[in-house]
């Protein structure tokens, strides 16, 4: 008996994707490990990193920028400690006792804050150098040192200048900002012409040209007031209380006759000598009559007392002149039309001032 054979039709798809026996390799382009997967992650993850930290270095330059920017614009505020602020690099035009109005500054500070910042220039090891601001910074050291409170007054709110301005222009900047101020006198505006000059590190060092410098954004006639009353701090500053004190018309009058008279200089140096106790009017009584402004006053009894003023040389070549031996050396004499003078090695400002005057008047009363 024969077994019959069956045939089945097995039909394939045409679009069935082709298969490969077991063992074989896939194509190059379709085959992904796991190392290489990662690796691939890797690269991607790396790639995504340095562009993302390119921004932020990119953001961080400008960033950079604007703060050097706002800093040398003095637009960065910030606390500074106020024992971490110096003042020692530039010399300020405001006598120590001269500021008068100082107790209604602290009061208003400690009611209301401080509404305009200091500005201070950037140092080193955590220091600052103050460029303007000196009274207000006064006004906190005060505050400190009367309350004690270190929390509310031990730091002040600073505009911060970067290093690099040159010193000519931070003295311009601090004399530009007390210009707007109506109470600062020619005498200190003068005073700052002469430490100016006097300060090594600058390269003026005349007085007169340096008020040229400084005083740039005030007017010609200004300028010309404050160099008159160069010599009068130059001459009388060491003896002078109240130099901030003097008028213009008295200052000019002081400086001509400082020019023109011999030995009116060591005169008032005489009459201002250990009178601690002056008051501003006894000061610029005694300089009105070495300046020809004699005033009149007036004695505990009221009786009128006529101060004689220093007498103003006359034209004339007149003169009488002649040597006296005395221990001290020689004297020299000169005697002229409202002039006798007497020049001797001798300081005469050390005389009691009451036995120099007694002297001459018995000179003056034997050749009478």
């Amino acid at each position: 008996m024969s077994r019959k054979r069956r045939m089945f039709d097995i039909e394939i798809p045409e679009d069935e994707p082709e298969t490969f026996p077991a063992g074989k390799d896939e194509p190059r382009e379709q085959r992904r490990g796991p190392m290489a997967t990662a690796i691939a992650e890797t690269a991607e993850s790396s790639r995504d990193r340095a562009e993302i930290e390119a921004q932020i270095r990119a953001e961080n330059d400008a960033l950079a920028q604007e703060h050097v920017r706002l800093k040398r614009a003095g637009l960065i505020t910030d606390m500074i400690p106020l024992d971490a602020i110096d003042t020692y690099k530039l010399t300020r035009d405001r006598a120590p006792a001269a500021d008068f109005e100082m107790t209604e500054l602290v009061a208003s500070i400690r009611d209301i804050g401080l509404s305009n910042p200091i500005r201070v220039e950037q140092g080193r090891d955590g220091r600052y150098e103050l460029i303007q601001g000196w009274r207000r910074l006064s006004a906190y050291r005060q505050l400190l040192a009367e309350t004690g409170d270190a929390e509310a007054w031990g730091t002040i709110p600073a505009g911060i200048v970067a290093r690099g301005d040159r010193l000519e222009q931070l003295y311009r900047r601090m004399v530009d900002e007390n210009l707007v101020r109506k109470d600062i006198s020619f005498a200190e505006m003068a005073q700052l012409a002469v430490h100016y000059a006097i300060d090594p590190h600058t390269a003026e060092h005349d007085p007169e040209k340096a008020v040229a410098i400084l005083f740039k954004s005030a007017g010609y006639q200004k300028r010309s007031y404050i160099r008159n009353f160069i010599p009068v701090v130059q001459r009388l500053g060491e003896v002078l209380k109240y130099a901030q004190d003097i008028p213009r018309a008295l200052g000019l009058s002081l400086a001509q006759r400082l020019e023109e008279v011999p030995g009116i200089v060591a005169a008032i140096k005489t009459d201002l000598h250990d009178w601690d106790d002056r008051s501003v009017k006894d000061e610029l009584d005694i300089l009105r009559r070495y300046a020809g402004q004699g005033v009149d006053a007036l004695e505990e009894g009221g009786e009128p007392v006529r101060k004689v003023a220093a007498p103003v040389p006359q034209q004339g070549k007149a003169k009488t002149t002649f040597q006296l031996v005395r221990p001290q050396g020689s004297a020299k004499c000169t005697a002229a039309n409202g002039r006798l003078e007497i020049r001797l090695p001798r300081d005469f400002s050390t005389i009691d001032r009451r036995k120099l005057e007694s002297a001459v008047a018995m000179l003056l009363d034997q050749i009478e």
